[in-house]
């Protein structure tokens, strides 16, 4: 819903240094009451400063702003998730690197088919039509791609000192102080009274309630228990819900060969999360 409700705010003519910086902070508000009311709240060791400041670096100022532009050059949210989809591919590389996680040949195997229906996607938007500055748009998304790629390796360094929901709540932290010169600057530059209005703050609310407090504190705590690359993998969900949602509400029609190309991508995640289980040569069963 994120893709849909940013796009809601583009369409709107919302500025995007307005809205994304309103939502780091609300989120972040949101996590600061909700970690001090249920006693989870912690302080950040002098130690891990600079990993909190790289962790805010990557996400959300490169992140949300180049995944935020993208939607909007491209002018279509599911292809915006498409492109986002492809983190898988590189957070592998992150996890065997940084981790030394093991990913088998049917894992690697099914990343690439992954890999393959986002290809499909964007080879059928000559077919389907995609307006909007398509090229550029797909370069913001790609460095969005490696950002979340170094999000997802820094939160796990992070995750075996800091409950998910406080490294949620720092890295909104600093990430609202990095935005600000940014908001004060350009957000605000062309101000205009229906800025506040609940047309346009409901979205907002709704991104910074729903896909940063709850979705990043459990997609935190997913990084912690599955690992960068198999956690990763789980990202091209986020075009399948997209296109159904935006199918739905009538925001976005998507042609045969891009459902064939989500299709494709969905088994290539069912294949990248199997695991074959060996039995023991003395186990009866």
């Amino acid at each position: 819903m994120s893709y849909i409700w940013s796009d809601q705010l583009i369409a709107l003519g919302i500025p995007i240094f307005y809205f994304v910086p309103l939502r780091v902070l609300l989120a972040d508000l949101i996590l600061v009451l909700f970690n001090l009311l249920t006693g989870q709240f912690k302080l950040v060791e002098i130690r891990d400063l600079w990993k909190f400041a790289l962790l805010s670096l990557f996400e959300p100022l490169v992140y949300f702003l180049c995944e935020t532009y993208g939607i909007k050059e491209t002018g279509s949210p599911t292809i915006s998730a498409m492109i986002v989809a492809s983190v898988p591919v590189f957070s592998v590389v992150a996890g065997m690197v940084f981790f030394r996680e093991r990913v088998s040949l049917l894992n690697r195997v099914g990343i690439a088919v992954t890999f393959l229906g986002i290809i499909l996607v964007l080879l059928s938007r000559a077919e389907c039509g995609t307006p909007g500055n398509f090229a550029f748009g797909i370069v913001l998304l790609a460095i969005a791609v490696l950002a979340e790629v170094g999000h997802a390796t820094m939160t796990k360094h992070l995750s075996s000192t800091y409950r998910p929901q406080v490294i949620v709540m720092y890295q909104f932290l600093v990430g609202a102080v990095y935005m600000l010169p940014l908001f004060l600057v350009e957000g605000l530059e062309n101000y205009e009274p229906r800025f506040t209005s609940w047309e346009v703050f409901r979205p907002i609310l709704c991104l910074a309630l729903l896909c940063s407090s709850l979705a990043f504190s459990l997609w935190a705590m997913t990084i912690k228990r599955l690992g960068v690359a198999k956690s990763s993998v789980f990202l091209a969900m986020m075009c399948v819900a997209t296109a159904l949602v935006a199918e739905v509400i009538g925001r976005e029609r998507l042609c045969l060969v891009q459902w064939i190309g989500i299709g494709v991508a969905v088994v290539g995640i069912v294949l990248s999360q199997y695991t074959v289980c060996r039995r023991s040569p003395r186990d009866p069963r």
